[in-house]
């Protein structure tokens, strides 16, 4: 096994090159690690779970507004119950909230007996209409106007970023080589294919492609043009944890074609998410927030949870959903190029990825692969990021074993220095503050690394075994002031 950031790559032929680490790619990776073969996960990115996976609506969905008969509907379901029960042994953050899909005007009123209808021939059976009342003593901050709700108990939010890592981590841990830096601009078909990427080719025998917003452009390279990619854009608002006692469950609009609408949700990390947008783009690359974006959102936000507008706001986001022309999932398998392509996966691919890689193993067996006796793997357990859950900073028993879970560096986030330092010698260790916010949280709370930039780029210069001026315990035993200078820029 082995994590490739720069360098030539491997003059070898692997058995199966999954192109693409984001959420889908290193599930597909992972349950490949499974069975005797030399796989190859290769990323674009300097990290995994950098492009759509990393700014989504983090909803563990329950599928039951999917169109019905779907290969997304059948995924997500499946999806749903494999990754609840993964999250729970390799300790990633969900939390069972709950919706409630909010009716403010009679066109949506009457729209809520055909969703459960909808739900029913998913297969999900719980959903129920409730009245005004009690939604809104379930839910007393709602704005006034709301006529009825769609009661729906198996949504839970759950943390993207600490799934996809974990995916990836247990696949390295198989013996799969992840090659990051890696973008792929050619591909020549052949027996095996080779691959022109940016750090010089590489050959395979069986193709992968996972790469979401690229997928269409990938499957050109292999003679291909099912889909085309439509960049959907959606912009996000994060409001500080101040806010998080305004909501109790997953806010949903009544869905429209474009997708679940503008949602109020609570995060595990104890904020409250106010988005997305759904914005039709031809640029794959524009995940900038816009003035009219953000401004949109708030005209929303203010109508589902007026008192929302009140409170601090501490990030704002954008990300791409690899939509296209179709309602569904776009996984085909062409045997005779010994190639599948995985496109149109949209937000609820997280949910369903657990799901799409043990399809699309399926399918390569159907096609004559020769996948060998699969195997358990080693389980994985992920550091909590969660606040529903004990972090490190909270544990006595851990901080008396090792101090260095009590010295904070990011106060916001309740950050210590012992995290840091676990992340920087990880299995697939970030290579830059912000995959280690990912990993830790840090500089991720309200000033966003204003106070604590610093200390988190003198661990990346000096490493987590030096000291770090401006840390303190997290009862402030160290005392004196932080020496830290405000941190410039993103």
């Amino acid at each position: 096994m082995a994590v490739t950031t720069s360098g030539r790559l491997p003059d070898e032929v692997y058995d199966i090159v999954v192109i693409g680490a984001g959420v889908v790619g290193s599930a597909i990776a992972r349950e490949l690690g499974r069975h005797p073969l030399r796989i190859a996960l290769v990323e674009a990115s300097d990290d995994v779970g950098d492009g759509t996976s990393k700014a989504n609506t983090a909803i563990l969905h329950t599928g039951f507004d999917a169109v019905p008969g779907s290969l997304e509907s059948r995924l997500v379901r499946e999806g749903q119950r494999r990754l609840a029960a993964y999250a729970a042994e390799a300790g990633i953050p969900v939390e069972p909230v709950g919706a409630l899909l909010v009716a403010w005007d009679e066109e949506q009123l009457a729209a809520l007996p055909r969703l459960v209808e909808k739900a029913e021939r998913n297969g999900y059976h719980e959903a129920r209409i409730i009245g005004a009342d009690e939604l809104y003593a379930r839910e007393p901050f709602l704005g006034p106007g709301a006529l009825a709700g769609l009661d729906v108990p198996g949504e839970s939010i759950i943390c993207p970023w600490t799934t996809t890592l974990a995916y990836a981590t247990q696949a390295v841990r198989a013996g799969a080589d992840l090659h990051l830096n890696c973008p792929v601009s050619g591909i020549v078909a052949g027996s095996p294919h080779e691959l022109r990427t940016g750090r010089g080719p590489l050959r395979t025998h069986t193709l992968i492609n996972a790469a979401g917003l690229r997928a269409d452009e990938i499957d050109r390279m292999l003679g291909h043009a099912d889909f085309t990619v439509r960049p959907r854009r959606g912009q996000l608002m994060v409001f500080d944890k101040f806010a998080r006692d305004l909501v109790r469950h997953i806010l949903l609009p009544v869905p429209t074609a474009l997708g679940k609408g503008v949602l109020v949700a609570p995060t595990v990390y104890g904020n409250v998410l106010l988005g997305p947008t759904a914005e039709e783009l031809d640029d794959r690359t524009a995940t900038g927030s816009t003035a009219e974006g953000l401004a949109f959102l708030r005209e929303r936000g203010g109508r589902v949870l007026p008192a929302l507008l009140d409170e601090e706001v501490t990030a704002v986001y954008a990300g791409l959903r690899a939509a296209t022309e179709e309602d569904d999932y776009q996984i085909r398998c062409h045997p005779e190029q010994r190639y599948v392509t995985v496109g149109g996966i949209r937000s609820t691919g997280l949910t369903a990825s657990m799901a799409i890689a043990a399809h699309v193993v399926e399918l390569l067996a159907d096609a004559g692969q020769r996948l060998g006796t699969p195997r358990e793997l080693e389980p994985v357990r992920m550091p909590n990021i969660g606040e529903a859950f004990a972090r490190p900073y909270e544990r006595a028993e851990l901080i008396a074993a090792d101090p260095e879970y009590g010295r904070l560096v990011c106060h916001c986030e309740r950050v210590s220095r012992g995290e840091i330092r676990d992340a920087l010698a990880s299995t697939i260790a970030p290579s830059t503050p912000e995959g280690l916010r990912r990993r830790t949280r840090a500089r991720g709370g309200r000033c966003q690394g204003f106070y604590c930039g610093a200390a988190v780029r003198a661990l990346f210069t000096s490493g987590p075994a030096g000291p770090v001026p401006g840390t303190t315990g997290a009862a402030g035993a160290e005392g004196g002031e932080p020496s830290l200078r405000p941190e410039v820029g993103p």
